[in-house]
Parts: C-alpha cells; structure tokens; sequence
C-alpha cells in the first residue's frame, strides 16, 4: 500500500500545510504589512516611533497616559494636550506634526499642519473616510458632523452652512461668551470639588442654543 493512501498521513500533511498557511498568513499581516508601510511613509519623510510586532505602539501609548495620568494638572496650565494625549503631544515634538503610530498592527497617520488639516476637511471626494468612534466619544459629540458620514453627513452640513454663516456667527459670539461666563461663575461655587464636565457642557450647549435661537436663557 503506497503511504500516500494512508488517511493519516493525509490528514497530517494536510494539517501542517494548513497551519504553515496560516502562520505565513499571520507574519505577513502583523510583520510584513507594518513593515512595508513604515518603509514608504519614512521614504517620504513621515516618521514615527517603531513598530512592535503585534502590539504596535499600543503599550507605549498606555505607559505614556498612566504616567501623565499620575500626576495632577495644574489650574492655571493649559498644556491640555501633554496631559490627554501625552503620546501625541511628545512624538509630535520628536517626528514632526505629520507622523504614523501604530495600534497593534494598524498604521495612523497623525495630522496636525493646520493647513492639511483644512484641506482633509474640506475634502469632497471621500478620500479620508472618518474611524469607527468609541461609544463614550459619540455620546460625548452626538450624532453630529463630526461622527455622521455620506448623505446624513452633507445634510448636516448644508444646515450648518446656512445657521452658522460668518455674519451670523458675528452677532452669536457675545451671547455664547455670556453663556461660557456663567458657566465658569457656576464653577467657583465647586472650588476643591468634583464637576460633572459631562452635564455641564450639555447645559452650556443649550444655554448657548437657548440664547442665539430664541433670545432667552
């Protein structure tokens, strides 16, 4: 009987096929690929801090944040970025405005020009589309402009131009700086305790909505 007939051999040689398969699959996903965009974002000047098989730069990112979360923020700082974002905040002073991170295996390409970051936003032909958001940013911002993508999106967008037009804005900015006023004379009743940014900024939004829309608080 030839060894070729034997069931068992089969199953074995096609088992390790599959699994030689497989791991050639894994490295050229979580090896390769990284690799390769590195390489041709760094040919083109965009650098970044190195790739870490599997983890990416995800452990570096964390160890940055619990550090910076360690130590508390000073009143009168507004270094809000080094304090939310250190990672950011130190790989933008390092590499430049324009660099990559990586989460895990997945390449971001960090953007912080001002004017490239007006031309992604003004882009009209969905080049950049917008990342999945995490559930507490898009309670946070809503189902808004910033988070909605294609025809909700440019419906919004067409409301916005016509409510928040540059004359219009004009006659707002005095009754959304009242707002923001008394919001932060609200505050100093809650010196040394805990405030509830959350409901606050809600409170604000529509005191500010309140104001420009129908004239009253």
């Amino acid at each position: 009987m030839s060894a070729f007939s034997d069931p068992v051999i089969i199953s074995s040689s096609f088992l390790a096929l599959s699994i030689v398969l497989i791991l050639i699959k894994i490295f050229h996903i979580l090896w390769w690929v990284p690799s390769r965009i590195q390489y041709l974002l760094g040919s083109q000047g965009i650098k970044g801090p190195s790739y870490r098989f599997i983890y990416g730069n995800t452990k570096e990112i964390m160890g940055m944040k619990k550090e910076a979360m360690a130590t508390p923020m000073s009143l009168s700082s507004h270094a809000v970025l080094s304090k939310v974002l250190p990672h950011m905040d130190s790989w933008i002073n390092i590499y430049g405005r324009n660099h990559i991170q990586w989460y895990g295996s997945r390449a971001q390409l960090i953007v912080a020009e001002p004017e490239l970051i007006k031309e992604i936003l003004n882009n009209r032909d969905r080049m950049y589309p917008k990342i999945e958001m995490p559930a507490f940013i898009k309670k946070m911002l809503g189902d808004g402009l910033v988070s909605t993508e294609s025809g909700k999106w440019l419906k919004l967008r067409k409301l916005a131009d016509y409510a928040f037009h540059g004359e219009s804005l004009k006659s707002m900015v005095p009754e959304m700086i009242s707002s923001a006023e008394l919001m932060l004379e609200r505050w100093k009743l809650y010196e040394g305790k805990e405030i509830e940014v959350y409901e606050e900024f809600r409170i604000l939004t529509s005191e500010v909505i309140s104001r420009t829309a129908f004239g009253s608080s």
